[in-house]
């Protein structure tokens, strides 16, 4: 079968595990491996491994597309040795240049440098990205929507693992617009008086309280947990409490940078230099530059500060304030400091267990299971956002009144810029076009 980019990007395939970069773009470069993020490593969350046990073949032909594209002659699926099944029945659709590497039961395998160096022995250099070092890294789903692209169908549907205190944890198949809220009722609904909502990871997700939110191309997980529960207490801090209390406790011990996954890679990430620069200025500082490379896991705050302290808001405050110096014209740290032997001194004994870290952070009360519901949520009603991806706003390509059917184009990428096309995920009327969305009705 002849394969381009063209399919991938008329299909709306973005980044489906993370800020949504539009895929067509990555795979039109040159790697010689595609490494699959299998790792999941997000505790609750199982919408990948499950999606992998209900369409392996699937996974493979994309991943078969992916390697095709870049020229890639190596394929790699990362993923938890503890999956043993997924593994074996994976393994059984696998092609030519294709394997398996089973990961530890680590947080965070899944962040890409982390991955990249567990299955390659490869360090990806700080500021780098992947293919730096010769390898393109796709999401599980990510691969599916292109294995789904190559036989002309769009981006439609998004799978979410639902968890924490509902009925029944599961993960589930939603057209793209679904509200938040029919999609927790999919799972019979909360179990609790006083829920709060965790869009993403408990580690690496945020508090929403709208739940006439849409689920997106992005949209990974839902957990519900209790209002008064530490993750969600921790998500609501401001920065003005996070630098407040910084100042009066930390005893720079350290401990943020030692266990930091970034710095053992090597790279310039000093944690606790963040939170020391709070002793001498009100606001976080700007002027400890290797916070620029902070992947936010949140380990620093949640697991290794003994003082319960926030560096990950600390480290993340200057990221963004250094970014916006860069675009006010301030120049680049363009040689950072890179002690690539540091990944082979200290990576392996200091990762964090999944098992330790989901009693550390409070979860180890609820199920950590997700089965996959056989059939795709049914909803009448959607909200798809023109801007669901990284780049610019998609542009409309229909009027309020249209009939549209499953799958047709209702927003493409502005020409020349970086973006990606939005189709309808069911069939009906566009009732609503808005600057930020379009609202379909079925008939």
């Amino acid at each position: 079968m002849r394969i381009c980019v063209d399919q991938i990007s008329a299909a709306g395939v973005v980044g489906a595990g993370g800020a949504g970069f539009p895929t067509h773009v990555k795979l039109s470069g040159r790697g010689d491996v595609v490494v699959v993020n299998a790792a999941e490593c997000e505790p609750l969350l199982h919408k990948d491994k499950e999606l992998i046990r209900a369409e392996p073949e699937r996974l493979v032909q994309g991943l078969a597309a992916a390697m095709q594209l870049v020229g890639a002659a190596r394929g790699v699926i990362g993923i938890k040795r503890k999956y043993d099944d997924v593994i074996t029945k994976l393994r059984q659709h696998l092609t030519s240049g294709m394997e398996i590497y089973p990961l530890d039961d680590t947080y965070p395998a899944g962040d890409e440098l982390v991955l990249i160096y567990e299955i390659l022995g490869r360090v990806v250099p700080p500021g780098g990205i992947p293919i730096v070092v010769g390898a393109v890294v796709l999401n599980v789903e990510t691969v599916c929507n292109i294995a789904s692209a190559i036989n002309d169908k769009p981006v439609t549907e998004k799978f979410i693992s639902i968890s924490g205190s509902v009925k029944h944890p599961c993960t589930v198949c939603v057209p793209l617009g679904t509200s938040f809220a029919e999609t927790i009722s999919s799972a019979g609904g909360v179990t609790i008086t006083d829920p709060a909502f965790v869009v993403g990871g408990a580690m690496m997700g945020y508090i929403e309280s709208d739940l006439s939110k849409p689920v997106t191309k992005t949209t990974g997980g839902i957990i519900v947990l209790p209002s008064d529960h530490f993750i969600v207490q921790r998500k609501l801090w401001g920065i003005d409490k996070v630098v407040r209390v910084g100042r009066a406790a930390c005893d720079q011990c350290c401990f943020c940078t030692e266990l930091c996954p970034r710095n053992l890679l090597g790279h310039p990430i000093e944690p606790h230099r963040a939170m020391r620069s709070l002793g001498f200025s009100l606001a976080a500082k700007s002027d400890v530059p290797g916070t620029q490379f902070c992947c936010e896991c949140n380990l620093c705050s949640y697991c290794s500060c003994p003082e319960g302290l926030d560096p990950r808001n600390v480290c993340a405050e200057n990221k963004r304030k250094i970014l916006a110096e860069i675009k006010a014209g301030a120049p680049r740290w363009t040689n950072p400091p890179f002690r690539k032997e540091r990944s082979n001194q200290h990576f392996k004994n200091r990762r964090m267990p999944t098992e330790r870290l989901i009693k550390k952070i409070g979860l180890a009360s609820f199920t950590n299971k997700a089965p996959l519901e056989s059939s795709l949520v049914n909803v009448n009603r959607v909200v798809i956002p023109l801007r669901q991806h990284i780049g610019a706003t998609s542009i409309q390509v229909v009027k309020q009144g249209d009939t549209v059917s499953k799958g047709d184009l209702i927003a493409k990428c502005p020409d020349n810029a970086l973006g990606t096309n939005i189709h309808a995920s069911i069939t009906g009327k566009i009732k609503n076009i808005s600057n930020d969305s379009i609202t379909i009705e079925k008939i």
